[in-house]
This record gives structure tokens, C-alpha cells and sequence, in this order.
């Protein structure tokens, strides 16, 4: 019998199947905190509970794990880029930055990605899977326990898109907010291409976090064709979702625009930028694109032209500080010159 997934159960989801080896519920507590708290890795390291039960626990469940397939540190800023290897031989990227408010680190939620944005490695190499929710967690864990530092933020924004592994990553959710574990999910943002009828299911939820929106365009006309969800939803479709999502929340929501020579960086596209997002109560994280061998898009050299134009409209717009600069990578980078190395 294939065995349980033990990191990949919320505390209710514990408790029922504690209770259901004969066990008193107070000993999934135990061993929840052992799991998210102590962090451990065998069962044997959970030294309150009697050498029986540990043996039961072990065949009934599997405390899963990743392995450093790559690690790259930056020599520049101490960012730390690494490629975990999975347990069916795949893997995902994450990277752990470091900032004056603390340690943030971008992970994963998919093996590859389905939306096909033009200008991103992470499609390239396909789609494969979804992520687990324990294998979301566990590229905490192990950027924690390799570093030595203290995650204070998360960031969704690795491979893959969130709202499309829906369900695992508001288990994951759940589980990295749970009582004892306890990170506030105000400190975690999620990253969506746009994908309008999870933007809805996230905002009943109300759990406080972050919303940020790829956006990199501002007419349907130029996002369709940088952004191919953007056939499946409109922009008329994803200011919709994003203005009931901020009325659900409260939370204002960023939006992310990656700045793209001859293609969304002239002043024609700020002033579409403005009137798409005038009035609203949003933010807009300007980003200078990772350029990869892929892709013929180039870095746009006005950047800052484009911010100052942004804020002369009254537009709340920041560059996205680069990290790591000296350690490349593109997101889906990494995985993609693995895949190769082993084809």
C-alpha cells in the first residue's frame, strides 16, 4: 500500500487519521509541530513518542524530501538560487533574497508551466505536474535548513502558476499559516497570469494574502500576444476580478510589468498603462526582463522614463530591485538546462 504524505495533511486531516490508529488526538499535535515546527525529517527524530508508534507512523506515512540538485550564491547580494530535485526524478527552482526587512523566498507550485507567456523560461521545458503542497513547504524547509536563515516572506512566483494547482496551494496555505507553524499570510504574495475564475475563488477565502498580477501589457491587442491567457480572459475580464478581489480584501493589489524593448516600454504603452489602472488602488512593481537565449526580447534601457511618467499620473510605481545578477537565471532556467544535461 502506497504510503501517506504526511507533510501534504492539514492539522484536521492529522488528527482523523491519529485517531483512526487508536491515538489520542493530542499526539497529532505532537507530531505537527515535529513536522512544521521542529521541521524534522525521520520519525525517529520525534523523541516524545514511545519507539512503537514511531514504527507504525513509518509505515503508514512518508515524511517526503528534496535534494539540491543545483545551488547557485551570489557573490554580489547573497541571493541563493536552488534546483530541488523531486522524488520522481523532476524538479523546481527557488530563490532565497535577502532584504533590509528580512529573508524572501520565491518557490515553485508547478513542474513546468501551461500558460505559454513568450517571454518566460519557465514554459519552455512544458508542463509536467502540479506540486504537492508538502513540496511547496518543503522548498522552505530545505532553503532554511541549507542556509541557515530565517524565511520571513514568500513570494509564488517560481515555475509554474498558482491558480491553476488551485486546491494544493490553498492546502499549502493553510497548512504554512496553521497554528504553531504560524507565518501570517500577509507576509506572502501570489503571483497569476490572470487566471479570472481563480482570482474569484481566492478572494472568498479572504486570507489575506497579496495578490500580484502579471500584467505586461495594457491592450488586449499587445498582451495576447506576449500572454496567451489572455485569449481566455480579457483585460476587461481581469479588472473585474482584480476590483472584487480588493473589495473582498482590502488588499491592494500589485501589478507586475516587465519592461520589453519596442514591444510594452514606450510612451504610447504608459499612457495605456494609465488608463487602464488610473484611479485604482493598486501598485505596480516595474521590472527590467530577464533576457534568455530563447527568446528574442531584449531589456528595455527606459525604465526609469516609464516610472516617471507612471507617477506624473499619480500611478504608484517602483523598479523591481535586481537580485543575483552575477548567478543568472531567468525562473525555469535552471530546470531547463537540467532537462538538457540529462536528454
Amino acid at each position: 500500500m502506497e504510503k501517506i504524505d504526511i507533510l501534504s495533511l492539514d492539522r484536521d486531516e492529522l488528527t482523523s487519521e491519529i485517531c483512526a490508529m487508536g491515538e489520542k488526538s493530542f499526539r497529532a499535535k505532537q507530531i505537527y509541530d515535529w513536522l512544521h515546527v521542529k521541521k524534522v525529517t525521520e520519525f525517529s527524530q520525534m523523541s516524545n513518542l514511545s519507539a512503537q508508534f514511531r514504527e507504525e507512523l513509518s509505515r503508514k506515512f512518508c515524511i517526503k524530501s528534496l535534494n539540491i540538485k543545483k545551488r547557485l550564491v551570489s557573490r554580489i547580494d547573497n541571493t541563493v538560487k536552488y534546483l530541488y530535485g523531486l522524488f520522481d526524478g523532476e524538479a523546481v527552482e527557488s530563490v532565497l533574497m535577502e532584504y533590509k526587512h528580512g529573508n524572501s523566498l520565491c518557490i515553485s507550485t508547478q513542474v513546468g508551466c501551461k500558460m505559454g507567456c513568450r517571454f518566460c523560461a519557465s514554459t519552455i521545458a512544458g508542463w509536467v505536474r502540479n506540486l504537492e503542497p508538502s513540496e511547496m513547504l518543503l522548498q522552505i524547509y530545505e532553503s532554511e535548513r541549507d542556509s541557515g536563515r530565517t524565511v520571513n516572506s514568500i513570494v509564488l512566483m517560481g515555475i509554474g502558476e498558482p491558480l491553476d494547482n488551485f486546491d494544493n496551494v490553498v492546502k499549502f496555505l493553510r497548512i504554512l499559516n496553521s497554528e504553531g507553524s504560524g507565518m501570517s499570510l500577509r507576509h506572502l504574495s501570489l503571483s497569476t497570469c490572470g487566471v479570472v475564475d481563480g482570482i474569484y475563488r481566492l478572494a472568498e477565502l479572504k486570507l489575506g494574502v497579496t495578490l500580484s498580477i502579471s500584467l505586461h501589457a495594457a491592450t488586449d491587442e499587445k498582451r495576447s500576444a506576449i500572454m496567451p491567457i489572455n485569449n481566455r480572459y480579457n483585460l476587461a475580464e481581469l479588472m473585474m476580478a482584480c476590483d472584487d478581489y480588493f473589495s473582498a480584501t482590502g488588499r491592494r493589489i500589485s501589478f507586475e510589468y516587465s519592461l520589453i524593448e519596442g514591444v510594452n516600454d514606450t510612451d504610447e504603452s504608459a499612457d495605456e498603462l494609465i488608463r487602464l489602472l488610473g484611479g485604482k488602488n493598486c501598485h505596480v512593481n516595474l521590472i527590467p526582463i530577464n533576457e534568455i537565449k530563447e527568446r528574442e526580447f531584449k531589456k528595455s534601457r527606459y525604465v526609469e522614463r516609464f516610472r516617471k511618467k507612471l507617477l506624473g499620473a499619480g500611478i504608484n510605481a517602483t523598479v523591481r530591485r535586481t537580485l543575483g545578477a552575477d548567478i543568472n537565471a531567468a525562473c525555469g532556467q535552471l530546470r531547463r538546462d537540467d532537462r538538457t544535461d540529462n536528454s
